[in-house]
């Protein structure tokens, strides 16, 4: 009998954890489903995540309207096997032992409905790439 496979666990940080990283992580949800563990923070979180990236996920049918903002703790970067920042900075600690991605992505505060749709777009296909490196099966067919 072999051994249960243990599930890759991935934290998504960006500055105010209510963008890029939300995003992130609610794709990863959506294309992996529970094979993956999945958390974000922010290094400077914000109230709220931002409304077009609600609107921009729900058009494809991923929900994220409970989701709240979160601050970056060291015990979740350290809980991490893949640790992936979109423009937080040094305010990240890297630990040895961690894979650390960066993934230059466009920040979508601020952005029109098709540039922020253009962001999503972006990572979906990042995190459908970042799954089938951990040997993740990706769900969705459209990623």
């Amino acid at each position: 009998m072999t051994a249960p496979r243990r599930v890759p666990r991935v934290l998504f940080v960006c500055v105010q954890n209510a963008g890029r990283s939300q995003m992130a992580a609610a794709l990863t949800r959506r294309l992996a489903g529970d094979r993956v563990s999945v958390r974000s923070a922010g290094s400077r979180p914000a109230a709220e995540v931002h409304p077009p990236v609600v609107r921009a996920l729900a058009e494809i049918g991923v929900e994220l309207r409970s989701a709240r903002p979160e601050a970056l703790a060291e015990d979740a970067v350290s809980a991490a096997d893949v640790v992936v920042t979109m423009g937080c900075g040094d305010a990240c600690p890297v630990l040895p032992g961690t894979r650390y991605e960066d993934w230059n992505v466009a920040d979508p505060a601020g952005r029109p409905p098709n540039e922020v749709r253009a962001v999503r777009d972006d990572i979906r296909r990042r995190v459908a790439l970042l799954l089938r490196s951990l040997g993740v099966e990706v769900e969705d067919r459209d990623a």
